[in-house]
C-alpha cells in the first residue's frame, strides 16, 4: 500500500492592510510596459516582412528592391551591384534571423516578466504553454535573457565579419570585446544562480 504524503496546510488568506495593498497593486503599473513591448514586436514583424518582400523582389530582378536591401544592410562594394550575390543574400538572411531572435527575446520578456512580476496567466494544461514557463522565476529569466542576448550578439558579430570590408578594424575589435563581455556576464549570472540554488537546497535539507 503506497504511503500517503501529508499535504502542507494552506494558511488562510487575510485581507491586506491599505498600504501593503497599494504597494502590491503597484505591480500593475508594469502593464503599459508590456503592452509597449507587444507594440514593438508588431513593428519588428512589419520590418521582417518588408525586408523579406524586398529580398524576393530582388531575386526576380527588381533593381529598386535590390538597392533598398543594399542600403538597409549597409553593404558597399567596389563595383555596381546589379543582382543578388551570395554575400548579400547571407547578410539579408542574417538580418532576418536577427529580427526573429529579438522577437523571441521580446516574447520571453513579455510572458516571463508578466508571469513573474505581475500576475499568473493560468496556462497550466494549455497545449501551447512554453516548457520553460513551468519553472520561471527572476533568476531563470535573467539566465535565459543572457543567453538570448548572446545569440543576438553572435548574429551581429557574424554580419560584421561577413561585411568586414565596410568596417574599421577598431569597430570589429570593439564588437568582439563586447560580445565576449556579454558571454562572461551570462556565465557569471548562471554560476551565481547555481550557487544560490545549491545554498537554497542545502537550507531546505539540513544534514542530520
Amino acid at each position: 500500500m503506497a504511503s500517503q504524503v501529508p499535504q502542507k496546510a494552506q494558511r488562510p488568506l487575510r485581507p491586506l492592510r491599505p498600504l501593503p495593498r497599494l504597494i502590491f497593486a503597484s505591480r500593475w503599473l508594469q502593464m503599459p510596459l508590456y503592452l509597449g513591448l507587444i507594440a514593438a514586436q508588431a513593428v519588428y514583424v512589419y520590418h521582417f516582412w518588408v525586408e523579406l518582400l524586398h529580398l524576393l523582389e530582388a531575386a526576380f530582378g527588381n533593381q529598386t528592391a535590390l538597392q533598398q536591401l543594399v542600403t538597409a544592410i549597409g553593404y558597399r562594394s567596389d563595383y555596381q551591384i546589379t543582382a543578388l550575390n551570395e554575400t548579400l543574400i547571407m547578410l539579408v538572411v542574417l538580418a532576418l534571423i536577427d529580427v526573429v531572435m529579438i522577437s523571441n527575446l521580446l516574447i520571453m520578456v513579455i510572458v516571463g516578466g508578466y508571469e513573474t512580476f505581475v500576475s499568473r496567466m493560468d496556462l497550466e494544461g494549455h497545449p501551447d504553454q512554453p516548457e520553460w514557463l513551468d519553472h520561471v522565476n527572476a533568476s531563470v529569466l535573467k539566465v535565459k535573457l543572457g543567453t538570448a542576448i548572446i545569440g543576438i550578439s553572435s548574429i551581429h558579430l557574424l554580419k560584421s565579419f561577413i561585411n568586414a570590408a565596410n568596417y574599421d578594424e577598431k569597430v570589429l575589435m570593439w564588437q568582439t570585446l563586447i560580445h565576449i563581455t556579454f558571454l562572461l556576464s551570462a556565465l557569471a549570472i548562471a554560476y551565481t544562480d547555481k550557487i544560490l540554488n545549491q545554498s537554497h537546497a542545502a537550507g531546505q535539507h539540513p544534514a542530520p
